[in-house]
């Protein structure tokens, strides 16, 4: 039986799918509308997927101008992240994905890259969906440097896509940061006592067809078989 990856609902959600498939779990889309414990007692592993802003109301800010939050995600996705830790489901977070992880679990958001970090990296190119956009420095000892490959130096970096305004501010506890990029913005976060808990900025996903993060689905689809069993 292949593990079922549950993908929360996105409008570009056909590269999650095939991510997943190509990784050997089986994915099915979920519904805003799910009941999060439900959906957890009947898949393996949880994928949060990329889109609009996680409402600043949830860590205690009022929103920025650019701030374009999305309301009935949030309202199903983060008390599926926080159960998702608790009950040690395999968790992948994507973009939007890991800015729910981070504040879920108790950290905040940098609500707009060009207006708070000074930088000369465009962390917003759109198009095509898997251009490079800049380099980003991966921790050694993490599950994100086992799982990409990084050989662990503490210069390891690998090249990344970039699509989005917000990024990571305050770390929620028990979370580490996993990779940054050049002008600071966290790109990667984990929580090392879980079995698997990895939220990444960039869109791995975009790349199924070239297969440069392979190994990053193969080691989520990996961990919700072992959960599985």
């Amino acid at each position: 039986m292949k593990p079922v990856i549950g993908i929360t609902s996105c409008s570009r959600v056909d590269d999650y799918v095939e991510s997943v498939k190509r990784a050997g779990g089986e994915p099915v889309v979920l519904s805003n509308s799910d009941d999060p414990d439900g959906v957890l007692d009947r898949v393996d592993g949880i994928l949060l997927t990329g889109g609009l802003d996680v409402d600043p109301a949830l860590y205690g800010e009022a929103p920025h101008p650019t701030t374009e939050a999305a309301p009935e995600r949030d309202q199903f996705e983060i008390p599926l992240s926080r159960e998702a830790v608790t009950r040690d489901v395999p968790l992948f977070a994507i973009c939007r994905g890991v800015q729910v992880l981070n504040v879920a679990e108790g950290g905040t958001l940098v609500q707009d890259i060009p207006s708070a970090i000074a930088s000369e990296l465009d962390h917003s190119i759109d198009q095509p969906k898997n251009q490079i956009a800049h380099v980003v420095t991966v921790a050694p000892g993490t599950k994100l440097a086992a799982a990409i490959g990084a050989g662990g130096g503490p210069g390891d970096t690998c090249r990344v896509n970039s699509r989005h305004h917000q990024a990571v501010g305050a770390v929620a506890p028990s979370f580490v940061v996993s990779a940054v990029s050049s002008d600071g913005v966290v790109e990667a976060i984990e929580r090392p006592a879980s079995t698997f808990c990895v939220g990444v900025q960039w869109h791995p996903e975009n790349f199924w067809r070239t297969g440069e993060f392979k190994g990053l689905f193969e080691a989520f689809v990996s961990a919700a078989a072992r959960h599985g069993r």
